[in-house]
């Protein structure tokens, strides 16, 4: 499974940003994707995930931090996951980082690194104040 993060940029706080994640190559039936970020000099913490179940099923999970700002979505024909952030703050800067896992049931959640065993390139995303 490859995975290609894109749509990084620059924005003023309070503004709206858009990144996206494409997976290519044997991407299982079922899955979750995730959004985690790194900061300089912070360790990587968890964003978003969404977690694909049977066509119409999707569940999402958010950190506190993002909750109400940040909206996961998916495109399943794509197998394109896109991250969707409003409201950006100066202390969402950070590599922003997709990860992949297959899943067999959409019950569990999950939010560590370790959950995830494929993993795309940063994107960037900067937000001045």
């Amino acid at each position: 499974v490859q995975l290609q993060a894109s749509g990084g940029g620059l924005v003023q706080a309070g503004g709206s940003l858009s990144i996206s994640c494409a997976a290519s190559g044997r991407t299982p039936s079922n899955y979750v994707m995730g959004w985690f970020r790194q900061a300089p000099g912070k360790e990587r913490e968890f964003v978003a995930a969404i977690r694909w179940m049977n066509i119409r099923t999707n569940y999402a999970d958010y950190a506190d931090s993002v909750k109400g700002r940040f909206t996961i979505s998916r495109d399943n024909a794509k197998n394109t996951v896109y991250l969707q952030m409003n409201s950006l703050k100066p202390e969402d800067t950070a590599v922003y980082y997709c990860a992949l896992r297959a899943i067999r049931e959409y019950r569990t959640t999950y939010s560590k690194e370790s959950d995830f065993g494929f993993w795309g390139q940063g994107t960037q995303v900067t937000v001045s104040s």
